[in-house]
Formats: C-alpha cells, sequence, structure tokens
C-alpha cells in the first residue's frame, strides 16, 4: 500500500515556479493586458479573449519568463501584437467617427436644458474625447494611447511599439494637436449653433 501510496503521490506534478509566476503576472497585470487589447479592439469581449489568449501566449513561453527583466513591458508588447491580430484578422471596419457625426453630438448636447446639461457634460465630453482618439490614424493612436490611457514611459511605449523614445514622442505631439484642432473645430459649430 504504501508503494502504490509513493507511486500516486509520485504521479501528481509539484507545482511549478513558471505557474506560479504566471499566475503572480496574471494577478499584477490583467488589467493593463485588459486595457492595452481594449485600446486596440474597442470592444469588451474581444478584449476580453486577447487578454486570456495573451496569457496563453506567455504560459507558452514558460522558459522565457525567468529572463523577463519588465515583465510588464513585455506583457504589455504581447497583448499589443495579440490585439493587432485579432484585429486584423476581423473584417470589421476600424472604429472611426467622422467630424460631422461628432459635431451633431455636441449640437445635440448644448441643446439639452442647462441642468441636464450639467449632469452629462463630463460622460459626454469623455465620450467625444474617445470617439476623436478612435477616429485617430493607428500610428497616432497607439503611442497615445499607451502613454496616456495606461500611463506608460516613452521609453516602454517605444519598446512595445518597436519605435525610438525619439518617434514615440513626436508621434504624441502630433496626436494631441490633431485632438486639439479637432476639439476646437466641435467648439466652433456649438458656438454657432
Amino acid at each position: 500500500m504504501a508503494a502504490q501510496e509513493a507511486g500516486w503521490y509520485g504521479a501528481i506534478p509539484l507545482a511549478h515556479p513558471q505557474q506560479d509566476e504566471l499566475e503572480a503576472l496574471v494577478r499584477q497585470y490583467a488589467r493593463l493586458v485588459y486595457r492595452v487589447t481594449f485600446s486596440v479592439l474597442r470592444h469588451h469581449q474581444d478584449a476580453e479573449d486577447a487578454v486570456q489568449e495573451t496569457f496563453v501566449r506567455v504560459l507558452r513561453q514558460g522558459e522565457k519568463l525567468e529572463q523577463v527583466r519588465t515583465p510588464k513591458t513585455w506583457l504589455a508588447r504581447i497583448a499589443w501584437r495579440v490585439a493587432i491580430d485579432r484585429r486584423q484578422k476581423s473584417a470589421a471596419p476600424a472604429n472611426e467617427v467622422a467630424l460631422e457625426e461628432l459635431s451633431h453630438a455636441g449640437v445635440e448636447l448644448m441643446a439639452a436644458d442647462d441642468s441636464a446639461h450639467d449632469t452629462v457634460l463630463a460622460a459626454e465630453t469623455g465620450k467625444m474625447v474617445e470617439h476623436l482618439i478612435a477616429g485617430l490614424p493607428e500610428k497616432l493612436r497607439a503611442p497615445l494611447v499607451l502613454s496616456t490611457i495606461d500611463e506608460m514611459s516613452t521609453a516602454e511605449v517605444g519598446e512595445i511599439l518597436q519605435l525610438s523614445e525619439a518617434a514615440v514622442r513626436s508621434r504624441i505631439f502630433r496626436a494631441r494637436e490633431i485632438l486639439r484642432d479637432k476639439l476646437a473645430a466641435l467648439m466652433e459649430v456649438k458656438r454657432d449653433h
């Protein structure tokens, strides 16, 4: 009986350090990975699926876990690639919103009475900015989202997108200029109505 028990226990794999590391990574970085995938895919369910795929890829690269110097950047890069791959496989077009639609939404918002306007203003402004960001070209949107929303440094963004820090700063600057111009145009439309 003792031999059988010893054999049975021997058949049970002990906890793998790689699995413990993966669990720690999931606990610590799942939100970051979700934000990265959502910033690309713009759909909750697709982003959740991409998070799972990201951690599956990490699990497959188990030996590399020990060699990773900056897990945050490494995971974000994997998540970014997974999300880009999923978006490219999808036949759905990117979520872009025309300036006229945003202008119309702004006019409708201003037509609401003052108390409703005050209550909804922050939410509507946030939605408008989100739509404007979604309308940016990918090469400008990606650095902006990663640096501003995901609060990554230019070095981390550069590593994820395989760009120099100067290129990252330039693209973020250009994205902010475009957003500022579009917001100014929306404010002009709002004043005219």
